[in-house]
């Protein structure tokens, strides 16, 4: 199924806090343009990724607005409550986790959960546990820890030309060490391999925010 999420209406005025460390500027959901044309090489819509096989891992900030319930992936805006582009989440239940805080209709808290994710939603199938506590093993360097030798120039227009590409596919995207990485809720390879057509291989990273459990 291809990815989707609900984008909650923003403040006029917020303060944007990344879940991830980034070096460079970056892009998040809530500031790129709706794509007119694609760029000569990429297709013309993203392409359809498959959901995960088996059980997933996702952390953030879940958000319980009046019982519709997000996990944040990306992008946190700390509005009062605070607000994000999210994937729905079922079968969440407070009486299970401590740590949370509301205001108003609004309950949040930041936490990491096991589950199943369709293409569209994250079904829990463990115990949530607070992030603070969650220690995951380190991701594997896609580069290899290699250095990309692409110029920064050339990084800000494909940078610009990827995320609008993807749309609300795209959770975040930035510059570093001579690649332009680029964070998606999930991609099998589907994306990285449109992408690598497109630009050559070494150019774009693409990461998934959900890691597979095992």
């Amino acid at each position: 199924m291809k990815i989707s999420r609900t984008l909650a209406s923003a403040s006029a005025t917020v303060a944007v806090t990344a879940l991830l460390v980034l070096s460079g500027c970056s892009t998040d959901a809530g500031s790129s343009p709706a794509p007119t044309s694609s760029p000569a090489g990429l297709p013309a819509t993203a392409p359809v990724v498959a959901p995960p096989e088996g059980p997933v891992t996702a952390a953030g900030t879940v958000i319980d607005a009046a019982g519709d319930v997000e996990i944040c992936l990306g992008i946190v805006m700390e509005s009062d409550p605070p607000q994000c582009v999210g994937v729905p989440v079922d079968g969440w239940t407070w009486d299970q986790v401590d740590g949370s805080e509301t205001s108003g209709q609004v309950r949040w808290g930041s936490y990491a959960a096991r589950g199943v994710y369709d293409g569209e939603r994250f079904t829990l199938t463990d115990t949530p546990m607070l992030l603070a506590l969650y220690d995951p093993m380190p991701s594997e360097d896609p580069t290899g820890g290699v250095d990309g030798r692409n110029e920064e120039r050339e990084l800000s227009r494909v940078q610009d030309e990827v995320f609008a590409w993807l749309g609300t596919d795209a959770l975040t995207a930035w510059p570093e060490r001579g690649y332009v990485w680029v964070q998606v809720v999930w991609d099998d390879g589907t994306l990285q391999d449109a992408v690598d057509t497109a630009y050559g291989q070494g150019v774009v990273i693409v990461t998934s925010a959900l890691r597979t459990v095992g």
